[in-house]
């Protein structure tokens, strides 16, 4: 596997981190015209999984960095015939791109392609790694209060499907956070600490919803969306009881009127739209380290 390639929270050392995290703000300030000084920095974006943020995101990352981008369509290509993700990602080494970035259904997919050469970004395997989203939730906190140690962080809902929740939890904790979930029962994860959602929602700095991943299996018979906000969701009365130095935050897509009221997803404390711009800048630092270079020096403005 190419040392460049980012699979998992895990492959990154906590130094590895915060290089990322210093990349993306410098390019959201004096290195926004940065691109790979090379040619034909070929991308390939290979998703066989529907998404708008991530794979946008990415795509706006590369073009931004002056990148040749393909954008794979499962459907139209060979793998309609029976052709290997092995086959399909190697096809794309062979004939010269740089970098593929990955997206799909199957947890750890990435396990079939360690003799690939070429570097790969994991945009997504299961309910196991995504890895981007992590850094950006890390760049969102990191803005917001300065560091990353001794945030209390409470992430609630379908936390059985959720690869957010998991990567999330992975580096927060090893960079000094605590981590609590909260929601239904039947969607409650091993080795997850969970706590009362009306007590962490006081509790947080930091509220990060998610949706029922539908696409997965996830259900709870009987229940209305409007009875799903009101026992399981963030309410304007919850809202209320918010520190006031807390944030909310989303993966998304939003599930408006499920997993949170409409009107909260622009409100005060709401960071969701900050976040998916913190999404392509943390994702040009992570192409730009696909591709090889170094971290942009300490103290550089």
């Amino acid at each position: 596997m190419n040392p460049y390639s980012l699979l998992k929270m895990s492959d990154l050392s906590n130094e590895d981190i915060f290089s990322i995290l210093h990349d993306a703000k410098l390019f959201d300030n004096s290195r926004k015209d940065w691109q790979l000084p090379m040619q034909n920095a070929l991308v390939a974006n290979l998703f066989f999984e529907a998404s708008t943020r991530t794979h946008f995101s990415f795509e706006s990352a590369q073009l931004q960095l002056g990148c040749k981008v393909a954008d794979f369509q499962a459907g139209s290509s060979s793998v309609t015939k029976g052709e290997t993700l092995y086959d399909t990602v190697k096809t794309f080494e062979s004939i010269g791109y740089g970098c593929v970035v990955i997206r799909h259904s199957q947890d750890e997919y990435f396990e079939q392609l360690k003799d690939i050469r070429i570097p790969i970004v994991n945009a997504g395997d299961g309910k196991g790694n995504h890895p981007s989203q992590c850094l950006l939730d890390l760049l969102t906190f990191y803005n917001e209060f300065g560091t990353l140690s001794g945030l209390k962080v409470l992430i609630t809902g379908d936390i059985s499907h959720s690869r957010v929740a998991a990567s999330d939890k992975e580096a927060l904790e090893r960079l000094g956070s605590t981590v609590r979930f909260a929601g239904p029962k039947e969607w409650e994860r091993e080795g997850y600490p969970t706590m009362d959602f009306d007590e962490g929602i006081q509790w947080a700095d930091v509220v990060m919803m998610l949706r029922i991943q539908k696409e997965r299996g996830a259900s709870l018979q009987g229940m209305s969306d409007g009875e799903y906000l009101e026992k399981y969701g963030l309410t304007k009365e919850r809202y209320s009881h918010m520190q006031d130095h807390a944030i909310i935050c989303h993966p998304a897509p939003v599930n408006r009127g499920i997993e949170i009221d409409s009107d909260l997803v622009e409100a005060e404390k709401s960071r969701i739209f900050t976040q998916m711009h913190n999404g392509m800048l943390v994702r040009k630092a992570i192409i730009k380290r696909a591709f090889g270079f170094a971290p942009f020096e300490e103290g550089q403005k």
